[in-house]
């Protein structure tokens, strides 16, 4: 043959033509018939025409002519033919080119661990992955082995860290970490990617017990990783195991290098004891602490922090509006660490930030001059199956597109079945979807050249608050889902005449824009069918029941007094108890009360969780009045409450958190069960229990305010939110 038929045949490999380049091996083999190379590329390029028994047939006759002592050898020259082109099919992302020549390796020697491992990392790709192929594959049963084989290191690792970005619900997933970590031969990356999947499976997939084992294992490798061990704090506390997460919050805070590091462990302490409830002497004393902590590190005013130290300081101050009703003082330490977090955002992402400001001044004279609808963004976590999610559908329902465009962001995009997420995505011109990472985030609202960005989430989500204070829109706004958070880098804070008293101006940074009316409303909510009955509680049908629905940090001790001192003046009554806690400590918190109150522990029920919140909803019938929380009261479940009908005794204070419900019950048309004073909360759930008449006037008031009540009017809402935009671009472009 020509000398340079192997470079022409190369050359029609390289091009595709695998029916040439097989001819010329063809023709080698009949002059060359002892050389096996040839036999092994031949076969190979029948495998990349699909010919794959007539390859193995190639490959076999070769080896069959082998002597005994040189099949080995033989198989092996093979091999490493086929992972060299599996390699190159593979880089040129021809995966499944790539895998069928893998399971020709794996024919040829079925225990070959790193071709193993390279068919996972192959499905991974062709996206046909599932745990059983550990199984099916034997890596797991090589992994387990006695003695241990000899690994790759950083191919298993990379093999594992695809497949749990793949795969991390997968119960064999765990069970492959298990298996890899004797091998760890870099124990801090393994636990870091460990972490990496841990937190992913408790915010993005909202499963915290995985992420709890995850975060477990992080730590067995690496039982000095700090960050493992501060995730783990807030896991166990997602997953309601509130002992252990108190107790490993604590040794975050013992084991603090630094007084940010004592800061957030310090957090991290009172959000298990809030959470957990019936902590409350405990709660306080840490309470101070923190308190403390925080003036300090506002008169120090580091300017050199890193990101995920600025996050944590910004939401800090979480806990204490639900420890006391102290607007201006609350407001003012909330508003120092806002604006010290924004400094250090400023300075370490200081060229995003500044491209930004500058582009906005450009964006004002051409917008003057382009007429077209006013552009909004839309950013939150919560947009699925969420208290913030059900309330700010009816606004997305009812904007109307020919007045505005909507954008939304999709902070922490959950992979999981929820048909609400999927509801809001499909209200948006376009739905941007994240896992949380904030310069990408800024950026594709700067270059969706948003208008107005209305941000859901103030402290409730740390990257949200990363987002506004790079100011990514000329025009940035808070409304709904908690207090304002106090970055100066939000324009406007969202309210209504009644949600803030008139005072609140001179200690919010943020301009205050008050809607005529309400600062939110609903066209109603979905009910389901009820699971309870009184029966099922052994409470009688002429017994009065109160009721309260909170999460434990609610619970402040002070008001539970006051709901007790209702219970005993009222004959015949009970206090039903539901809500996310520690049900031991729960308990406790309670009977401790009653029994200084000289009230028996029979007359309370506490109730267990239900599988949606329609069915939620629909229970309430089950109370003759519900009891609302302070400082801190409810929102949905003050909105689901009145909708249903209930009669509400609501505490008002100075604070946004302590004036929800009375915004609401006037916007019902209702002032019965409105409270100024203790006093008046203790006398008005009196006569509520006492008085049929009085409850029944209620319900009345709240079924017929259906009809007409502003706070049922999700369409007339919305065009008054879309005035309140409309002034703000105006004001705006006027300078």
């Amino acid at each position: 043959m020509n000398p340079q038929w192997q470079e022409q045949a190369q050359q029609y490999w390289d091009k595709g033509d695998y029916t040439q380049a097989a001819s010329l091996y063809e023709q080698a083999i009949a002059q060359e018939p002892d050389r096996l190379a040839h036999y092994w590329h031949l076969g190979l390029l029948l495998v990349l025409q699909g010919q794959e028994a007539e390859a193995q047939a190639t490959w076999f006759m070769a080896i069959a002519e082998s002597a005994p002592e040189e099949i080995e050898a033989h198989t092996l020259q093979l091999v490493q033919v086929l992972h060299q082109e599996a390699e190159r099919q593979a880089y040129q992302e021809n995966y499944a080119v790539a895998w069928a020549i893998r399971q020709h390796i794996r024919e040829l020697i079925p225990d070959n661990f790193n071709n193993l491992l390279l068919l996972v990392q192959l499905a991974v790709k062709l996206e046909n992955y599932s745990g059983e192929d550990l199984e099916t594959l034997g890596i797991l049963e090589q992994l387990r082995s006695l003695p241990k084989i000899e690994v790759n290191s950083d191919l298993l690792l990379h093999v594992l860290g695809q497949v749990l970005d793949f795969a991390p619900l997968d119960p064999l997933s765990l069970e492959f970490v298990e298996a890899c970590l004797p091998f760890a031969t870099s124990p801090q990356d393994y636990s870091n990617l460990l972490l990496v999947t841990a937190l992913e499976a408790n915010y993005g997939l909202k499963r915290p017990k995985l992420a709890m084992r995850y975060a477990e294992l992080s730590l067995k490798l690496d039982p000095d990783h700090s960050e493992a061990l501060t995730q783990l704090a807030s896991f166990y506390q997602n997953a309601g195991e509130y002992e252990k997460g108190i107790a490993t919050a604590k040794l975050c805070y013992e084991r603090s290098q630094n007084r940010l590091e004592q800061i957030f462990a310090n957090h991290l302490v009172m959000r298990g004891l809030m959470n957990a409830g019936g902590y409350w002497d405990e709660a306080l004393e840490w309470l101070g602490k923190l308190e403390d902590s925080l003036q300090a590190i506002v008169s120090e005013y580091p300017l050199n922090l890193i990101s995920v130290q600025a996050l944590r300081l910004i939401n800090a101050a979480f806990f204490f509006p639900y420890l006391r009703d102290e607007a201006e003082g609350n407001r003012l330490l909330q508003n120092q660490l806002a604006q010290l977090f924004q400094d250090n955002v400023q300075t370490y992402a200081a060229e995003p930030a500044q491209r930004y400001a500058q582009r906005h001044q450009l964006w004002r004279s051409q917008r003057r001059e382009n007429k077209r609808p006013l552009r909004l963004g839309y950013i939150s976590h919560c947009f699925c199956q969420h208290s913030v999610g059900w309330l700010a559908r009816w606004l997305l329902n009812h904007h109307d597109r020919d007045r505005v465009e909507l954008y939304g962001y999709f902070i922490s995009y959950k992979a999981i079945d929820d048909p609400i997420q999927e509801w809001y995505v499909n209200q948006f011109t376009e739905a941007r979807k994240f896992k949380g990472e904030t310069l990408e985030i800024a950026e594709q609202i700067f270059q969706d050249e948003i208008d107005i960005l209305i941000e859901l989430d103030s402290v409730t989500l740390d990257v949200t608050c990363e987002v506004m204070a790079l100011k990514p829109a000329p025009i940035q706004v808070t409304w709904l889902g908690w207090d304002a958070s106090g970055v100066p880098a939000i324009d406007y804070y969202i309210a209504d005449p009644y949600v803030l008293p008139e005072s609140a101006s001179t200690y919010y940074r943020e301009k205050i824009w008050r809607l005529p009316q309400t600062y939110v409303a609903v066209d109603g909510f979905e009910v389901a069918v009820p699971t309870w009955r009184r029966e099922d509680f052994e409470l009688e049908e002429d017994a009065i029941v109160y009721f309260s629905a909170q999460r434990g940090y609610k619970r402040h001790r002070e008001t539970t007094r006051l709901q007790l001192q209702i219970l005993k003046q009222v004959p015949n009554s009970y206090f039903a108890v539901k809500g996310l806690a520690d049900e031991t400590s729960v308990k406790r918190f309670f009977l401790e009360l009653a029994a200084e109150e000289g009230i028996s522990p029979d007359r309370f029920r506490f109730l267990p969780g239900v599988p949606s919140e329609p069915i939620h909803r629909a229970n309430l019938n089950i109370a003759d009045v519900v009891l609302d929380t302070y400082p801190y009261n409810g929102a949905t479940t003050t909105l689901e409450t009145l909708w249903m009908g209930i009669p509400l005794v609501t505490r008002v204070g100075d604070e946004f958190s302590s004036r929800n419900s009375y915004t609401m019950l006037v916007n019902a048309g209702v002032t019965e069960g409105i409270a100024w004073t203790d006093e008046e909360y203790v006398e008005w759930g009196v006569r509520l229990g006492l008085d049929p008449s009085l409850r029944q006037l209620v319900t009345w008031k709240l079924l017929r305010s259906r009809q007409t009540a502003p706070l049922w009017n999700g369409k007339r809402f919305a065009r008054e939110m879309e005035n309140a935009y409309e002034q703000m671009w105006q004001r705006y472009c006027e300078g």
